[in-house]
């Protein structure tokens, strides 16, 4: 049995969705705060099990049998739910850290997730730890600004990053989970290229087949509700990673999705085209 927490979020979903579809279904069980919301989104087949990851208590029935754990780091207690997974007989996790660690360690947000990652290893459970860079999804935020006036504001518009597709994560953890030879693994995960935010604009725009103009802003001018949504830690690190402070780490691009998959990585393209009606 495989348990997938946040199985109705961008990444879960995906992964519940492939394993489904590989015949894992039956071996499955989706994790979601509500059981009623998951129904629209999980395949038919695969079972739904309600909990929260901020009580990690309220797991002890979704870990009932379960010999692998897929689980997003900083979506609720990491090191509760770590311990509560081991005292339930979990063999194998497989943990998605962030790319951070490896570019930016000195920030809060890495800094967590370094202690994540530490916490497993030093669990007993086995793991595989997966690092994405800055994800696909991320463009969401500009949803609204593009529907209503064809336009993104954004600081750092030229700076390109290997955005990753999360689907391309999603297919990265179903190999870790299905397949010999990913245990004790860490896996940097990235899209095919670099792509600054004008450039994912003009895809925008090729896709929705009308010009979407991208507008740069100063870093002063984003901060403000950046950190009303995400706190002023947070707000000033994403802000760092989006260009204030790159490096080789944060710039490099990794061929591991199509080592691990057998599959290239997805492009933003790809990327735009399947959740264009978010933008219309």
């Amino acid at each position: 049995m495989i348990l997938v927490t946040g199985a109705t979020g961008n990444i879960g979903s995906e992964l519940v969705r492939q394993l489904s579809v590989d015949g894992h279904g039956t071996g499955v069980r989706a994790l979601t705060r509500d059981a009623a919301r998951a129904g629209a989104v999980v395949p038919d087949g695969v079972e739904v099990a309600e909990g929260d990851l901020g009580r990690a208590e309220s797991l002890k029935s979704a870990l009932g049998g379960v010999r692998s754990l897929f689980l997003i780091s900083g979506v609720g207690d990491d090191a509760r739910v770590l311990d509560a997974a081991r005292d339930a007989g979990v063999e194998h996790v497989v943990l998605v850290s962030s790319i951070t660690v490896m570019s930016h360690p000195h920030l809060g947000p890495a800094r967590a997730n370094l202690a994540v990652e530490r916490r497993l290893r030093e669990s007993g459970t086995e793991w595989t730890i997966l690092r994405p860079t800055q994800f696909a999804s991320n463009t969401l935020w500009w949803a609204q600004s593009v529907r209503d006036a064809s336009v993104v504001r954004v600081p750092y518009a030229d700076v390109g990053l290997p955005t990753v597709h999360p689907a391309d994560i999603a297919s990265v953890a179903r190999a870790a989970l299905t397949g010999p030879g990913h245990r004790g693994r860490t896996y940097p995960l990235t899209g095919p290229k670099r792509i600054s935010p004008r450039q994912q604009a003009g895809e925008l725009g090729r896709v929705l087949g009308r010009e979407v103009a991208c507008v740069g802003v100063p870093r002063e001018e984003a901060y403000p509700p950046m950190a009303a949504m995400m706190g002023a830690e947070v707000a000033d690190s994403v802000l760092d990673l989006m260009g204030g402070d790159v490096n080789d780490a944060l710039l490099a691009v990794h061929d591991t999705v199509a080592r691990v998959t057998g599959s290239p990585a997805r492009s933003y393209r790809r990327w735009a085209e399947e959740n264009a009606d978010a933008f219309r």
